[in-house]
Protein backbone atom coordinates (compact mmCIF):
# COMPACT_ATOMS: atom_id res chain seq x y z
CA UNK A 1 0.00 0.00 0.00
CA UNK A 2 1.21 3.09 -1.00
CA UNK A 3 -0.05 6.72 0.38
CA UNK A 4 -0.13 10.11 -1.33
CA UNK A 5 -0.56 13.29 0.10
CA UNK A 6 -1.25 16.45 -2.26
CA UNK A 7 -1.06 20.30 -1.08
CA UNK A 8 -2.94 21.77 -3.65
CA UNK A 9 -2.68 25.73 -4.42
CA UNK A 10 -5.45 27.20 -6.88
CA UNK A 11 -5.09 30.17 -9.21
CA UNK A 12 -7.35 32.62 -7.91
CA UNK A 13 -10.49 32.57 -9.44
CA UNK A 14 -10.52 28.91 -10.54
CA UNK A 15 -12.02 27.30 -8.40
CA UNK A 16 -14.89 25.95 -10.25
CA UNK A 17 -12.47 24.56 -12.57
CA UNK A 18 -10.68 22.83 -10.11
CA UNK A 19 -13.89 21.79 -8.86
CA UNK A 20 -14.72 20.24 -12.02
CA UNK A 21 -11.44 18.51 -12.76
CA UNK A 22 -11.46 16.96 -9.40
CA UNK A 23 -15.15 15.47 -10.07
CA UNK A 24 -13.24 13.64 -13.18
CA UNK A 25 -10.54 12.68 -11.38
CA UNK A 26 -11.76 11.52 -8.12
CA UNK A 27 -13.51 8.83 -9.54
CA UNK A 28 -11.32 7.29 -11.76
CA UNK A 29 -8.86 6.81 -8.72
CA UNK A 30 -10.90 3.27 -7.69
CA UNK A 31 -10.68 2.25 -11.05
CA UNK A 32 -6.59 1.65 -10.39
CA UNK A 33 -7.46 -0.14 -6.70
CA UNK A 34 -6.97 3.47 -4.85
CA UNK A 35 -9.43 4.86 -2.38
CA UNK A 36 -9.81 8.87 -1.43
CA UNK A 37 -8.63 8.54 2.02
CA UNK A 38 -9.50 12.85 2.86
CA UNK A 39 -10.38 15.86 0.84
CA UNK A 40 -9.72 18.70 3.38
CA UNK A 41 -10.21 22.38 2.88
CA UNK A 42 -8.44 23.66 5.67
CA UNK A 43 -9.90 26.97 7.39
CA UNK A 44 -7.65 29.88 8.47
CA UNK A 45 -8.56 28.61 11.84
CA UNK A 46 -7.31 25.15 11.15
CA UNK A 47 -3.61 26.52 11.14
CA UNK A 48 -1.80 26.25 14.18
CA UNK A 49 1.41 27.23 12.48
CA UNK A 50 2.50 28.15 9.42
CA UNK A 51 5.99 28.66 7.70
CA UNK A 52 4.75 28.69 4.04
CA UNK A 53 1.62 29.14 1.52
CA UNK A 54 -1.48 27.62 2.82
CA UNK A 55 -2.97 24.83 0.37
CA UNK A 56 -6.65 25.32 -1.13
CA UNK A 57 -7.10 21.89 -0.63
CA UNK A 58 -5.06 18.88 1.08
CA UNK A 59 -6.06 15.45 -0.50
CA UNK A 60 -4.85 11.52 1.13
CA UNK A 61 -5.12 9.16 -1.01
CA UNK A 62 -3.98 4.87 -1.15
CA UNK A 63 -3.15 2.81 -4.26
CA UNK A 64 -2.19 -0.87 -3.75
CA UNK A 65 0.68 -0.27 -6.03
CA UNK A 66 3.01 2.19 -6.68
CA UNK A 67 2.09 0.68 -10.61
CA UNK A 68 -1.40 1.30 -9.77
CA UNK A 69 -0.74 4.97 -8.81
CA UNK A 70 1.05 5.30 -12.20
CA UNK A 71 -1.53 3.32 -14.52
CA UNK A 72 -3.85 5.90 -12.20
CA UNK A 73 -1.51 9.28 -13.76
CA UNK A 74 -1.37 7.39 -17.38
CA UNK A 75 -5.28 7.18 -17.44
CA UNK A 76 -7.01 8.05 -20.88
CA UNK A 77 -10.14 9.68 -19.89
CA UNK A 78 -8.27 11.46 -16.69
CA UNK A 79 -5.48 13.11 -19.43
CA UNK A 80 -8.22 14.37 -21.48
CA UNK A 81 -8.97 17.10 -18.75
CA UNK A 82 -5.60 18.00 -17.62
CA UNK A 83 -5.76 21.30 -19.13
CA UNK A 84 -8.44 22.08 -16.63
CA UNK A 85 -6.19 20.90 -14.06
CA UNK A 86 -3.52 23.33 -15.13
CA UNK A 87 -6.02 26.24 -15.76
CA UNK A 88 -6.63 25.99 -12.10
CA UNK A 89 -3.72 24.71 -10.06
CA UNK A 90 -0.87 27.40 -9.85
CA UNK A 91 0.75 24.18 -7.51
CA UNK A 92 0.59 20.98 -5.79
CA UNK A 93 3.42 19.17 -3.41
CA UNK A 94 3.02 15.71 -3.50
CA UNK A 95 4.39 13.43 -0.98
CA UNK A 96 4.86 9.48 -1.65
CA UNK A 97 4.74 7.29 1.94
CA UNK A 98 3.93 4.00 3.38
CA UNK A 99 1.90 3.25 6.40
CA UNK A 100 4.80 2.62 8.89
Amino acid sequence: MIYITQLIYIVPGQEDVFDQFESIAIPIITKYNGRLLFRVRPADNAYIESHSDKPYEIHLVEFNSQQDFENFKLDEERKKFLHLKEQSISASVLFQGIKL
